[in-house]
Parts: C-alpha cells; structure tokens; sequence
C-alpha cells in the first residue's frame, strides 16, 4: 500500500478494529470499512496524506490533554476519514471525505456521523470554533506538520511537491506560497493552548523558512 510500513498498516488496523470493537460495531463491516481506509491512504499518489499522517494525527489528538470522552471519540473518527478521499487535481476532497465519514457512520448506527462530518469538513479550512474542543483537536492535529522539527518538515514539503507533481515549477511555487502565507497569517495558527506552546514559534520559523526556498527558486 504505497510504501508504506507493513507494522504501520497493522498497527493503524488494529486500532481501527479496537475503537470498532468499544463502539460495539458489527465486525464485519468494520473490517471492511477498516480495510477500504487503509487502501485509501496508502494509494501510491500519496507522498504526505499517508498511512503515517493518519497515525501523526491520531497520536497527536491522543497526546492533548483534557478532552471530554465524546470529543475525543469525534475527533479521532474524524481523523480517520479526514484524508480518506485525496485527488490534489480536485477542489472538493474534504466534502467528498465528509460524505464518506457521514454514510458510513450513519450506516453502522454511529451516533456521532453528522458530527464527525462536519469535523472533515472543517479541514477545508481549518476555521474552527476555540470554544469546540474536537474541532480545534482536529485543526491542530492536522496542522501539527507546521510545527515539527525542521527535518520532519523539510521532508513534508518535499512529500506535498511530489503529490503536485502535475505542475510545473512556477505554478506549484505560485500556489505553495499562497498556502504558506495563508497560514502564516494565521493569529494564532494552533487554537489549543497545549499545541500552540508547543509547536507556534517551530511552525513560524518553518513556514518562513519555505516560503524563503520558494522566493528563491528553490526546491521545497
């Protein structure tokens, strides 16, 4: 499944199958939903939006303290469809992710599926409500990459230039740096206190670091 660890898919199934299991969801149809998610994020375009930011995510949303059971829960199934539909030639990949989390969900008695849904599509733009707390979780794990460790981002931008490989230079550094400045105006870019002393001051320094290679002709 493009590339990715044998240990990370079992790992992420595993997981998949547990949280199945504690909302005493049939079995079956979970594996299979398990197995259609696994696929999709393991599809080969996918050079970031991959089995190992699905597991970043969830492991970041594990790692936020104070979260309420049910927001936790929200969150997490959010993450879990947030990426599940990925074309970067397409406009509307969080609707249609949001639509596969709804169907599903409703599908399998999930009371939760319209909120979780709306956390998908939340992701369009990450404009979340600081008062909500699954969906500042949500925003913030999946903006976590902004703020990891230089190498760990160097190698991010490089996985996005892969996935917009369709373009050439010019227009890929014309898009990028509208993205980056977007974010980088962003006041503040993380919305959870924990994440924001944590990650900001690293995702300023990194988003200015980028946006410094693109000015320059550089590559990611």
């Amino acid at each position: 499944m493009g590339g990715q660890p044998a240990s990370l898919t079992e790992q992420l199934r595993r997981r998949w199958l547990a949280r199945c299991q504690q909302l005493d969801l049939d079995e079956r149809p979970s594996a299979d939903q398990g197995q259609r998610l696994l696929e999709a994020y393991g599809e080969p375009h996918r050079h970031y939006h991959d089995l190992r930011h699905l597991d970043e995510c969830l492991g970041m949303v594990d790692s936020m303290p104070g979260l309420a059971d049910d927001d936790r829960l929200a969150a997490e199934l959010a993450l879990w469809f947030h990426d599940v539909v990925y074309d970067p030639r397409a406009p509307d990949n969080e609707a249609r992710s949001a639509d596969r989390a709804r169907a599903w969900l409703a599908l399998a008695g999930v009371a939760l599926a319209d909120r979780v849904a709306a956390l998908v599509e939340m992701t369009a733009g990450h404009l979340a409500d600081p008062g909500d707390d699954a969906a500042t979780a949500v925003a913030d794990a999946d903006l976590a990459i902004l703020g990891s460790a230089p190498e760990r981002y160097r190698e991010y931008a490089e996985a996005i230039r892969r996935e917009y490989a369709h373009l050439v230079d010019d227009d890929f550094a014309t898009g990028r740096t509208r993205v980056l400045q977007a974010l980088a105006a962003r006041d503040p870019i993380y919305l959870r206190p924990d994440v924001r002393a944590a990650r900001e001051a690293r995702a300023r320094e990194n988003i200015g670091a980028e946006l410094a290679r693109l000015g320059a002709g550089l590559s990611p």
